[in-house]
């Protein structure tokens, strides 16, 4: 199969809505990165995350609005994928909104909300870290 970069593109947002776990990489005020691995979600061509405004992200993302963020698969060829990005984010902390939210991001990892571990991650979420996109770069080996 031939791999060009139109077909690495048009796969993106399939890889991005179904893959699990993204690095976010944040900078703090001393201006040192943060990278993290995050739960999240990919819908409308935003990528949603959700968290606690106590976290150092979260601060940070309420500072300074650029993020960078990688997702990636893969250790062999050919089975080597990934994307990775830049953008603005902004923290979402409107009450309704960051309920359904974390509820459609948790359900991605949870079969239900019920367990005990759904219930502290869904009470300790305060916010929705929304992250716009403004480049891609993506590969495949």
């Amino acid at each position: 199969m031939e791999w060009g970069l139109e077909n690495l593109m048009s796969k993106k947002d399939e890889f991005l809505k179904n893959q699990k776990i993204l690095h976010l990489a944040t900078v703090n005020k001393t201006g040192m990165p943060h990278i993290v691995p995050v739960w999240y979600m990919y819908m409308n061509k935003k990528i949603l995350i959700g968290t606690n405004t106590k976290t150092e992200k979260a601060k940070n993302v309420k500072s300074r609005k650029k993020v960078s963020f990688c997702v990636d698969v893969g250790v062999h060829a050919p089975n080597i994928f990934g994307v990775m990005g830049q953008g603005n984010a902004k923290l979402i902390k409107e009450k309704t909104t960051v309920s359904r939210v974390a509820k459609k991001i948790l359900l991605r990892y949870f079969k239900n909300l019920e367990s005990k571990s759904a219930k502290e991650i869904l009470d300790d979420t305060d916010c929705i870290i929304e992250i716009t996109p403004k480049e891609f770069s993506v590969w495949k080996y």
